[in-house]
């Protein structure tokens, strides 16, 4: 249709007079598109299951050798449509640009411009909705405690993608809008699920600690367990604000760039969370939590006070493409021996209070 709206417009010596009308006319169509581009992470993953079968494989080769195929494999044809939707705000936008400041059509690619930019947000935000509904599917718990009404409430997911723990296990994480699941992928019935390890963190429960590099060691390697070479880089620690769940996870991402962007994520997610100067005050001085053991049990007890001394990270600053962000850390605090978990935690402030008065103050995330 645009193209014979095109033809009809277009003049003996191959000018158009005025596009914007057509356009304007034209382009809302495209949130056909919604549906489409929603469900490219679903048909990604079939294609690759559907991959396996030998036959498949062998038939998708032969088109990939065909000419008629132009060396591209069958998913670039089935990704077409989205490369080419995110490209007309800069086409529009081009043309905007060359048309005169006098032509009737400037106020009209305007209006176009404003129309295909709401088309792509509408279709992006139900892109979002599948992909995270995608994967609450895929999540498999171990105990009724791990569900969460959040989870299954999620319209959008902030960030996900596999980290490091302390043990130097690979974990896969997801940072739905309103809650924090750490996972393990396995495989069940040739099928790959996402089951829940410990439990999940709610946001405004959450705690944030930037850590710089070597400030705690990594398991994981036999060599780096007799050497210097297992200090950790790239790490974050995440954990409850209330120490009675006694989780803290230490996790590594595999480059700075990973890094920054989870913290950035979790930052975001935790602001309209963030209590005033005096509640922050009163988290500075909450006892260490031991970390998590590698045993998956998630009503296991873990607020074991450990003794444990880290240096102060301090203040860093990191610059990834064009953008500076300021990563803080929180200092571990000794913990004393023979501490009660069930002793309040306001008396264990009373008696903290005069072995932190020296030490260099906390800066939360």
């Amino acid at each position: 249709d645009l193209l014979a709206s095109l033809g009809e417009a277009t003049k003996p010596d191959g000018t158009v007079e005025q596009i914007g009308p057509i356009l304007v006319k034209w382009l809302p169509r495209l949130h056909a598109y919604k549906g489409y581009c929603s469900n490219q992470l679903a048909a990604k993953a079939l294609l690759d299951q559907k991959k396996q079968d030998r036959r498949v494989q062998d038939f998708l080769q032969r088109c990939l050798e065909s000419p008629f195929s132009r060396k591209l494999d069958l998913w670039s044809f089935l990704d077409i449509p989205r490369s080419r939707l995110v490209k007309y705000p800069l086409l529009l936008k081009e043309i905007l640009r060359h048309t005169p400041k006098d032509h009737p059509d400037i106020q009209i690619l305007e209006e176009a411009i404003s129309i295909i930019q709401g088309v792509l947000s509408d279709i992006n935000l139900k892109k979002g909705e599948s992909e995270c509904q995608y994967y609450i599917d895929k999540l498999e718990y171990l105990d009724e405690k791990q569900k969460d009404p959040r989870i299954e409430g999620s319209k959008a997911l902030l960030c996900h993608g596999e980290l490091k723990n302390k043990n130097g296990h690979k974990l896969y994480v997801f940072l739905f809008q309103d809650i924090l699941v750490l996972t393990r992928p396995v495989t069940r019935n040739e099928r790959q699920v996402y089951q829940v390890y410990r439990q999940p963190i709610p946001v405004q429960e959450l705690l944030l600690e930037d850590l710089q590099d070597g400030d705690v060691k990594m398991g994981g390697s036999f060599r780096g367990a007799f050497g210097n070479s297992d200090k950790a880089k790239n790490i974050f620690r995440v954990r409850f604000q209330d120490p009675s769940p006694g989780q803290s996870h230490t996790l590594q991402a595999n480059d700075v760039f990973h890094k920054q962007q989870w913290v950035n994520c979790i930052r975001t997610a935790i602001a309209p969370f963030q209590r005033t100067s005096a509640s922050s005050t009163e988290l500075k001085q909450l006892p260490e939590l031991s970390e998590e053991s590698e045993e998956n049990n998630p009503s296991a007890p873990n607020i074991k006070a450990q003794k444990r001394q880290s240096t102060m990270s301090g203040i860093t600053e990191m610059e990834l493409d064009e953008s500076t962000s300021e990563c803080g850390s929180i200092l571990d605090s000794e913990e004393a021996k023979g501490v009660k978990t069930h002793r309040t935690l306001s008396g264990y402030r009373k008696t903290r209070e005069k072995q932190l008065s020296n030490k260099r103050k906390e800066t939360l995330v």
